[in-house]
């Protein structure tokens, strides 16, 4: 009987301890411990625009990069500019757990009902260089100052021609990137904000008439839709004057101006090219730079915007506020949402070296 009471205490015993560790091992939501810890190791869905565009698989492979330091597993897909195939692509990672979602928007107004569907997963989004429009379920923004990048632009512009010294009347095309992006309008109205005083003064004219953000879009960013483009104005425009300089928002759309420019006849002879920026300093087009063909571009560095959205990541999932510098700026429709701004450097034929190379973006054999 002694041994039979022993038996039933020590029984007991163990039960309690069994409680008691679980009460211990409990958060004030039900969740354990040991789940809270999990997000190390747990996948983050990585959704990125397209593989049409060498800033995109940069962007893309640096994120993932960064979180696998960081002891996540990723899961990085590619929605090839198609809004739809990036909505499914974002409910599939939704379906196979993911703890966060780090997303490029293809559209920024696409997506609010497969964000509502993370939100009730209670999967943490990031909404990565691109704002996401018109929905409550973005918890933070990584990006740089884009209305900088637009200044940066213009600015460029303004100093190659000498406007500042009172030299013109010189001839300016205007191109913006894609409508359905909320960064366009960003840089659009920072580069407006430096050119309109002097489209005003009549110092630059725009002699196909088109200077209103609507007028000068470029769907999905397209090179060959901004080529289409530029022949059309030199072909009704430029009959009998020459192109100065072109606001360019991005390089693959630059190049595609260029294209558009050679053809005519620029680059040789009495047709000099125009003054031509860009954005991202994409390989190509800082060959086309040290080439003496565009001009400028501004440099993002996408590796330092991949730790910033990874940290945001970290943070979120391990119970901590991300750090943000901006929370004023960026309202999407339906709240502001608190954003880390990274800024961007203007580089051209005079300081790519220095910025690009010595800064390891590129290696001197990459720009051969």
């Amino acid at each position: 009987m002694r041994n039979r009471r022993a038996a039933l205490a020590a029984i007991a015993g163990a039960v309690s301890l069994a409680l008691f560790l679980t009460a211990c091992g409990q958060d004030s939501e039900g969740g354990s411990k040991e789940d809270k810890g999990s997000a190390k190791g747990g996948t983050i869905g990585i959704a990125m625009p397209t593989k049409s565009s060498e800033r995109w698989i940069a962007d893309g492979n640096n994120v993932k990069k960064d979180l696998e330091s960081k002891g996540y597993k990723t899961k990085l897909v590619y929605g090839e500019d198609d809004p739809d195939q990036q909505v499914s692509q974002i409910e599939n990672l939704i379906t196979q757990g993911v703890k966060a979602l780090i997303v490029a928007a293809i559209d920024n107004k696409s997506l609010n009902n497969v964000l509502q569907q993370a939100k009730d997963a209670g999967i943490p989004v990031i909404a990565y260089d691109r704002l996401i429009l018109g929905t409550p379920d973005v918890d933070y923004y990584a990006s740089f100052d884009n209305e900088k990048v637009g200044r940066l632009q213009a600015t460029y512009i303004v100093d190659k021609l000498g406007l500042e010294s009172g030299k013109g009347p010189f001839n300016i095309e205007l191109f913006a990137g894609s409508n359905d992006d909320n960064n366009t309008k960003y840089f659009f109205n920072g580069a407006m904000s430096v050119l309109k005083p002097y489209i005003d003064s009549k110092k630059l004219v725009v002699r196909s008439g088109q200077t209103e953000l609507t007028q000068v879009t470029t769907l999905r960013w397209d090179g060959a839709t901004a080529q289409r483009r530029m022949d059309d104005i030199l072909t009704k425009s430029y009959k009998s004057a020459r192109v100065d300089a072109v606001l360019s928002p991005y390089d693959g759309i630059s190049i595609g101006v260029l294209s558009a420019l050679k053809s005519d006849g620029y680059g040789s002879g009495d047709k000099p090219l125009p003054v031509l920026t860009g954005q991202d300093a994409e390989l190509a087009s800082v060959k086309s730079i040290i080439a003496g063909e565009q001009t400028q571009t501004v440099y993002k560095d996408t590796r330092e915007l991949a730790k910033v959205a990874s940290n945001m990541v970290d943070a979120v999932l391990n119970g901590k506020k991300p750090e943000v510098n901006d929370t004023k700026t960026y309202d999407n429709g339906s709240k502001v949402v608190p954003s880390y701004l990274l800024q961007p450097v203007s580089v051209d034929k005079t300081n790519y070296e220095k910025v690009l190379v010595e800064g390891g973006y590129y290696t001197a054999d990459q720009l051969k």
